[in-house]
C-alpha cells in the first residue's frame, strides 16, 4: 500500500510539472523579447526556483534560449518548426489559400481561416487584401476567444444553445490577452448574441476581440452537402471604421461564396492527407527500403 500511494503521488507531481511546463511555453510564446525568471514565476504563480528548474529543462531540450547578455529567456524556433511541419502535414494552406486570396482581393480586407479542433478554433491560413490606408495584421498565434470573436460566435451558433453556453462558461469570460470593450460579460449576454448570430446567419464582432477592430465570419463544412459537419470558419476583419454595417451585406456575400468553395475543396484536402500518409516499401528509394 505505501508503494501504491507513493506511485500515485509521483504521478500527480509529474502531471503538475507537465502542466506548468506547457503554461510556461504559452507565456513565452506571447513575448516579443526575452523575459526574466522572476517575471515568469510571477505570471505562473510559482516559486522562482521552480521556474528556473523548468527553464533549465526546456533549455536542455532546445525549447527555449537564453540571452547571453541579460540572461533572460525566450522561446526557441523549435516550436515554430513543429507548427509549420504540422501545417504542411495537414495540407491546409494548399487547398484554401487560393480561395482566401480571392476573398481578400474582392473585399480588400484581412481574411483568415480557422479549423475546428475539438472545442477550439485554430488559425491556419490568412490573406491580406488591404492595399492602402490602415492595415489590420494581427498575430496568427493569438488564441481565438470563442465568445468575443466573429469566428467563435459563428461556430457556437451552430451548436445546441446549452452546449455552446457550457463551453464558454467552463472557460470564463476572460482571456490570456486584453479583449475589446464590447465583449460579452455574462451567459445571458452571450445567449442574446448567439441568437442574433443564428438569425442573421453570420458572426459579428464589433470591438469585442480587441479595441478598434471589427470582423464578420461564417462557417464552412467538410463537404458540399449541407448536412456535412462544420470543419471551420472564415472571416473578414479590419479597422472598425471600414468594417461598418453598411458594408456587411456585401462582405457576407463574399464570405459565403468563399465558404462554398472551401467546403467543396475540403474532401480533396482529406484525400491529400490520406495519400501523404500512405506508402509501402515499394514506393521508397532503395536506400530507405533496405
Amino acid at each position: 500500500m505505501p508503494y501504491l500511494l507513493a506511485n500515485r503521488e509521483n504521478q500527480i507531481v509529474t502531471v503538475a510539472a507537465v502542466s506548468r511546463c506547457l503554461s510556461m511555453l504559452e507565456v513565452l510564446a506571447g513575448e516579443r523579447a526575452p523575459i526574466e525568471v522572476s517575471e515568469l514565476a510571477a505570471r505562473l504563480d510559482i516559486a522562482p526556483s521552480a521556474a528556473h528548474r523548468l527553464l533549465t529543462t526546456l533549455l536542455e531540450h532546445g525549447w527555449v534560449v537564453q540571452d547571453s547578455t541579460s540572461q533572460n529567456y525566450a522561446l526557441s524556433l523549435r516550436m515554430s518548426t513543429l507548427a509549420f511541419r504540422n501545417l504542411d502535414g495537414r495540407n491546409v494552406p494548399d487547398v484554401v489559400q487560393s480561395a482566401l486570396n480571392k476573398l481578400a482581393k474582392a473585399t480588400q480586407e484581412y481574411c483568415r481561416l480557422a479549423i475546428l479542433e475539438g472545442e477550439d478554433l485554430v488559425w491556419v491560413a490568412r490573406a491580406q487584401g488591404a492595399v492602402s490606408g490602415l492595415r489590420y495584421d494581427p498575430d496568427m498565434g493569438q488564441e481565438i476567444v470563442l465568445h468575443a470573436t466573429a469566428n467563435g460566435k459563428a461556430w457556437l451558433a451552430t451548436l445546441p444553445e446549452e452546449q455552446a453556453l457550457s463551453i464558454v462558461y467552463s472557460r470564463g469570460f476572460t482571456a490570456n490577452r486584453a479583449l475589446g470593450p464590447n465583449s460579452a460579460r455574462s451567459v445571458d449576454d452571450l445567449r442574446t448574441r448567439l441568437a442574433e448570430t443564428r438569425n442573421q446567419g453570420f458572426g459579428v464582432s464589433e470591438e469585442e476581440a480587441e479595441a478598434g477592430t471589427s470582423a464578420l465570419a461564417v462557417t464552412f463544412r467538410s463537404g458540399s452537402d449541407a448536412a456535412a459537419p462544420v470543419a471551420g470558419t472564415i472571416s473578414i476583419a479590419g479597422p472598425s471604421v471600414r468594417i461598418r454595417p453598411g458594408r456587411w451585406a456585401d462582405l457576407v456575400a463574399e464570405l459565403r461564396t468563399a465558404s462554398e468553395e472551401i467546403s467543396s475543396l475540403w474532401p480533396l484536402r482529406m484525400r491529400q492527407r490520406n495519400a501523404a500518409g500512405t506508402f509501402s516499401p515499394d514506393t521508397l528509394p532503395a536506400r530507405l527500403s533496405e
